[in-house]
């Protein structure tokens, strides 16, 4: 029998950030320990939450924001968690050694030990999204992090557009799917054009709820954030965090301005709604072998 709770009271940390490490760390603190004070058991911080989003542009001076793990803001979020008892997920620039950054997100269990981390699999290299520039590929696989509380499924933004890697972490065992994220718009597109961008990103993240019978809690910053070189008008990170049950039911979603978004999980609601729709039970794994195909020719 596992030892995990059936009722789980989750927090989203939904903020904006400035270029002030300590600033956002303390804002970060701030709402974690007021999340710990409203019963939250489990807290989820954005994407890069301790400094503006970067890779906006390619910068080499940027490279001075890593740290490596454990470091000070793993320590921080660790003190944090043992001392309030609670589970901290964070997001950290990672300085693995020279020349090898990645973009990770660490677990800190209740009693403050690093349960576990995951490293970004999926890099984008879009205009105003130049990570590739920054991070080197996840290698630590799509690997549940075991904690107090369950298993906990944790992807990194980009990894939400992906349906092969939330139904990894599903039949590895994740009890929930988490997505700290770093989002927006170009405030140029137009008003349709940036309602389709969120629509679209809201509703991929509730079909691997609903994939996989899951609840899945993502956690995005807000904010206008400037482009550093001046090319574009910077991007606008549209908020919009949630937390979705297993049918991709909303259970709390907030809007653009900075929120602790909370809401209680009934993680035994995963079995029954698998029972009623037994997803699992007729894949067929013995014709999906192409899906390890980059293009299917034939």
């Amino acid at each position: 029998m596992s030892d995990k709770p059936n009722m789980l009271k989750v927090a989203l940390v939904q903020h904006s950030c400035i270029d002030n490490y300590a600033a956002n760390l303390d804002t970060a603190t701030q709402a974690i320990r007021q999340a710990a004070s409203d019963g939250a058991q489990l807290v989820l911080l954005p994407e890069l939450h301790t400094s503006l989003y970067f890779c906006q542009t390619e910068d080499t001076s940027r490279f001075d924001l890593a740290e490596p793990i454990p470091g000070p803001t793993t320590e921080h979020l660790a003190a944090l968690a043992k001392e309030l008892s609670i589970v901290v997920v964070g997001s950290i620039f990672e300085r693995r050694t020279a020349g090898i950054y990645h973009n990770t997100a660490v677990v800190l269990d209740a009693d403050g030990s690093l349960a576990g981390m995951y490293r970004k699999m999926h890099i984008p290299d879009d205009p105003g999204y130049y990570e590739k520039f920054y991070f080197t590929p996840g290698d630590l696989g799509f690997r549940p992090i075991k904690t107090s509380l369950g298993k906990l499924g944790v992807l990194v933004c980009w990894d939400q557009w992906y349906p092969e890697a939330a139904r990894l972490m599903a039949l590895s065992g994740a009890d929930l799917l988490l997505y700290p994220t770093a989002i927006g718009v170009d405030p140029r597109d137009d008003e349709a054009e940036q309602t389709r961008q969120r629509e679209a990103w809201i509703t991929i993240q509730r079909s691997h709820a609903v994939a996989n019978g899951l609840p899945v809690l993502s956690c995005n910053r807000v904010g206008v954030e400037m482009d550093p070189s001046g090319q574009s008008d910077g991007i606008r990170f549209w908020g919009s965090s949630f937390i979705a049950g297993p049918q991709g039911e909303f259970l709390a979603q907030a809007g653009t301005e900075p929120t602790l978004l909370m809401a209680e999980i009934d993680l035994a609601r995963a079995e029954s709604v698998r029972r009623i729709w037994p997803f699992f039970r007729d894949r067929r794994i013995d014709e999906y072998g192409k899906l390890l195909n980059r293009f299917n020719d034939d």
